[in-house]
């Protein structure tokens, strides 16, 4: 069972590219955040991704209050809010562009 009393929080990145500010948000975050899944994308990559499940697995971050979208790779990004946005689960992808993201200047 979920604690209520906490955020559940995942993370998608590319390389490592979302590690720093992962390490802040345990650090800074107190008992009030609850991180369950980190999934790190290993490149290189192609520029193409035309099956974007084979690198990106919702697991359990389909649990998650909010996703934390530090990708690179716009197919990589764009699937991952995709399935957020079908499991109604909020994702911040900061400095991007992508439709149904919360996308805050950076």
């Amino acid at each position: 069972m979920k604690d209520k009393s906490k955020t559940v929080v995942a993370v998608f990145q590319e390389n490592g590219s979302g590690s720093h500010k992962t390490a802040g948000i345990i650090r800074y975050g107190g008992d009030n955040i609850e991180l369950i899944h980190v999934q790190d994308v290993e490149g290189p990559l192609p520029e193409i991704i035309d099956e974007p499940e084979e690198y990106i697995t919702m697991g359990q971050a389909a649990e998650a209050d909010l996703v934390l979208d530090f990708l690179k790779h716009p197919d990589l990004a764009a699937y991952l809010v995709e399935q957020c946005n079908k499991r109604q689960i909020p994702v911040i992808s900061s400095g991007k562009r992508i439709p149904g993201a919360i996308t805050p200047f950076t």
